[in-house]
C-alpha cells in the first residue's frame, strides 16, 4: 500500500491489435510496480481517442495494426501533445521501421524479441527523457551504417512510409484514405511521390522493393 511519499506509477496507454499480447504485457508491466496500464487499444483510431481521454504519461504502441498504423497514431497524438512520451514495441527487427518510428516522433523502439528487462529499462529511459533502442535494433542500424546499406525507404517521409505499409497490405486508395483520414487525391499524390522517390515505374516493382526491405510478402495490386 502506497503512502504519501510513495512515487505514483507511470500511467500507460498500451496499443496492440492482439488481446492476448496486450494481456501478457499488461501483467508484466503492472507486476513491475512502476507502471499502471490505464487503457488499451487495438487500432490506431482507438489509441488516439483513448490518449485524448486519459492523457497517459507514456504511450506504448505496436506499428502494424488494422487500418492506420501506430505511426499515424503517434503523429496524431503529438499534434495535440507535442511533449508526449511514445515507445514503439514491435515485431519488426528492421532499421526501416525503427527509423520511421523515430522520425514520426517516438522516443524509442524495442522489438518483441527483447527480454522483459529490456522493455522495462526502455520505459525507464523514455520516462527519464532519454531515447532508447533495443540491442537488436541498435545492432541492425549499426550494421546497415557500417556496410553502407542506406535503405531506399529512408527517402520517404513518415506519411509516405505509412501509405506504403497499407499499399503492401493490398489496401485500395479509398481504404488508405479512410484509414489515414486523408482525401483520395492526397493518397494518389503520395502514391506517385513514393514511386518517384523509390525509382519504380509500377506497383509490382514497388511491391518487390518493399518485400526486399522486409515490409511484407504480398504483391501489390497493379495501378488502374
Amino acid at each position: 500500500m502506497s503512502g504519501p511519499g510513495t512515487p505514483q506509477p507511470w500511467r500507460v496507454l498500451l496499443a496492440d491489435d492482439h488481446a492476448v499480447v496486450r494481456a501478457g504485457y499488461r501483467h508484466l508491466l503492472e507486476r513491475h510496480g512502476k507502471v499502471s496500464v490505464v487503457a488499451e487499444a487495438d487500432h490506431a483510431d482507438e489509441a488516439y481517442r483513448l490518449y485524448r481521454e486519459h492523457r497517459p504519461d507514456l504511450f506504448i504502441t505496436d506499428i502494424t495494426m488494422p487500418g492506420a498504423s501506430g505511426l499515424d497514431a503517434i503523429r496524431r497524438v503529438l499534434l495535440i501533445e507535442p511533449s508526449a512520451r511514445v515507445l514503439v514495441f514491435s515485431m519488426h527487427v528492421s532499421p526501416d521501421f525503427a527509423l520511421a518510428a523515430l522520425r514520426s516522433g517516438a522516443w524509442g523502439y524495442v522489438t518483441k524479441n527483447s527480454t522483459p528487462d529490456v522493455l522495462l529499462r526502455a520505459i525507464g529511459d523514455v520516462m527519464g527523457g532519454r531515447q532508447v533502442l533495443s540491442p537488436d535494433i541498435a545492432q541492425a542500424l549499426a550494421l546497415a551504417s557500417v556496410c553502407g546499406g542506406r535503405s531506399p525507404l529512408e527517402e520517404l517521409t513518415p506519411r509516405e512510409f505509412d501509405v506504403l505499409l497499407l499499399m503492401v497490405d493490398l489496401h485500395s486508395v479509398e481504404r488508405i484514405a479512410q484509414a489515414l483520414h486523408l482525401s483520395t487525391k492526397t493518397v494518389q499524390n503520395l502514391h506517385y511521390q513514393i514511386k518517384r522517390k523509390l525509382q519504380v515505374s509500377n506497383d509490382i516493382e514497388l511491391a518487390q522493393l518493399a518485400m526486399s526491405c522486409g515490409l511484407g510478402n504480398a504483391p501489390a495490386r497493379p495501378s488502374p
